[in-house]
């Protein structure tokens, strides 16, 4: 299969960082998700398991983390939040695939209610025949321990506190297509 740039025309939506306040950098990997590659199956489908990710790098100051996988490509206008999660411990250097099926990834975090409803990981699941569909997974490293976002709030409200507090990103992303 083809390995699309983030930034091309074939994506219907926007680059959803390109707003977001601009941070260093930081090393994200998972051996679930190769960058710019088609997600494997276990990733696609209402059953599906959340991607082992991996950080390095992060900028001096890290006192927590947040996880989020987004779907900028949506036919909503305003994108789908597939996963949202927050005060991860500063010494988390990874969660392991299917951490995401947990509220507190096995690390004591918070997980918000995704767009399908679901407090947990979402796997790709775009309209059969719309488009191919990017879902960037994300790492954020913030200058708080704790976020105080409630917990019935939604992602886009996390995104919100996001950016006034994010020192660093790694993206990790790949695509799917629903034929």
């Amino acid at each position: 299969m083809t390995n699309y740039d983030y930034s091309a025309d074939v994506f219907p939506g926007h680059d959803p960082f390109a707003v977001m306040k601009q941070v260093p950098a930081f090393t994200l990997t998972s051996t679930d998700v190769a960058d710019g590659a088609e997600l494997s199956a276990e990733q696609v489908g209402e059953n599906a398991t959340s991607p082992q990710l991996a950080w390095s790098g992060v900028p001096d100051g890290t006192k927590s983390f947040a996880v989020t996988c987004f779907d900028p490509d949506a036919p909503t206008g305003a994108g789908f939040w597939h996963w949202a999660a927050f005060n991860i411990p500063a010494g988390t250097p990874e969660l392991p695939a299917g951490a995401g099926a947990e509220e507190d990834l096995g690390v004591g975090a918070a997980t918000l209610a995704g767009d399908s409803g679901q407090r947990a990981f979402y796997g790709a699941n775009p309209p059969a025949g719309h488009a191919p569909h990017r879902y960037l997974f994300a790492v954020h490293a913030l200058d708080v321990e704790t976020l105080d976002v409630p917990e019935d709030a939604t992602p886009t409200v996390l995104a919100f506190n996001l950016y006034f507090h994010t020192l660093g990103r790694g993206v990790v992303w790949g695509w799917y297509e629903n034929k």
